[in-house]
């Protein structure tokens, strides 16, 4: 056990502390029945008391680095993102009501939802990322638009990202491929926010990612927060590209898809919600445009192959 290491985790200080005390004092018991023999009797008692109290805090250590790895792999913490794919303006207005179908969602369980932008949020809450991970991919509709005069059914697409929030990021970043922009806060009219450039944008020159960032206070802050969400997404990157190389291995396997994998089908005129991935169906469509997701997350936290396919 690495007692200088957990002393610098604020969730194990304490019981490292306590560990390192029960450590000492157990060695002064065994000098002392060294010394004195005659204490033998008497010692065995307290030993085994100081025993049991290690053991004990071994099992909250224990227990707590557990969490400390699970949440690692399944951060309470996301960034989603929407973009518009193919269709215009129908397209654009699909990404918006994914974005806001999301954030309803996320109400609904208690978690913390912070609107980044009209195409993105920030959501914090228990088991965000291991409930939301199979939402990213391409989300396809099947509708007649408002502007439609003919009646006819449109097909447009918009890509959602789910980016983990990760605290252990092994992603490094070299100053110079990062090209930094700095602008004023969109907003109301006369806000203090828009007199002065604190937006944020960071453009990192080898793969083309740009983040822009424009939630926080002040520049500095913007700024940081922006540099945490292009290592998120070079992060992601980095193991989306490792998933292909395996993709042959997991064919049968629901998986965590890149934006270019078409992942389900909204049809309103036929109330219908189909999941490509596990093959199945959903109605009330517009129940679920409204954040009522439960049933397709669960499914798809079960991983259950239904009967419908691929239209």
């Amino acid at each position: 056990m690495d007692i200088e290491t957990l002393k610098k985790n604020p969730k194990t200080s304490y019981l490292a502390s306590e560990y390192e005390r029960l450590t000492k004092q157990q060695a002064e018991v065994e000098a002392m029945v060294a010394t004195d023999p005659s204490m033998q009797s008497l010692a065995q008692e307290e030993l085994a008391t100081l025993t049991q109290q290690k053991s004990a805090i071994e099992e909250q250590i224990k227990a707590i680095e557990e969490s400390e790895k699970e949440e690692e792999e399944f951060p309470n913490e996301i960034i989603l993102e929407a973009r518009a794919g193919a269709g215009g303006d129908e397209a654009a207005l699909f990404a918006t009501e994914l974005v806001t179908m999301y954030a309803r969602f996320a109400e609904s369980r208690g978690w913390n939802v912070r609107v980044l932008d009209e195409y993105s949020l920030e959501i914090k809450g228990k088991d965000v990322y291991r409930l939301m991970r199979y939402e990213t991919g391409v989300h396809r509709v099947q509708r007649v638009p408002v502007t439609e005069k003919n009646g006819r059914i449109h097909t447009s697409t918009a890509s959602i990202a789910v980016l983990p929030m990760r605290k252990k990021v092994s992603i490094e970043i070299n100053p110079t491929d990062i090209e930094m922009e700095y602008s004023r806060s969109g907003g109301a009219g006369g806000q203090n926010v828009n007199k002065v450039e604190t937006a944020v944008r960071l453009i990192h020159k080898p793969t083309g990612i740009d983040v822009r960032c424009t939630s926080e206070r002040s520049q500095l802050a913007n700024r940081e927060r922006a540099m945490e969400i292009l290592k998120a997404k070079l992060q992601q990157m980095k193991e989306e590209e490792e998933a292909k190389k395996y993709a042959g291995d997991r064919k049968s396997q629901i998986g965590t898809a890149d934006r270019s994998e078409k992942i389900r089908t909204y049809n309103f005129p036929q109330d219908r919600i189909t999941d490509h991935r596990i093959r199945q169906n959903f109605s009330n469509i517009e129940g679920v445009m409204l954040g009522k997701l439960d049933k397709i997350i669960d499914a798809l936290q079960s991983g259950e192959v239904g009967e419908a396919g691929e239209e």
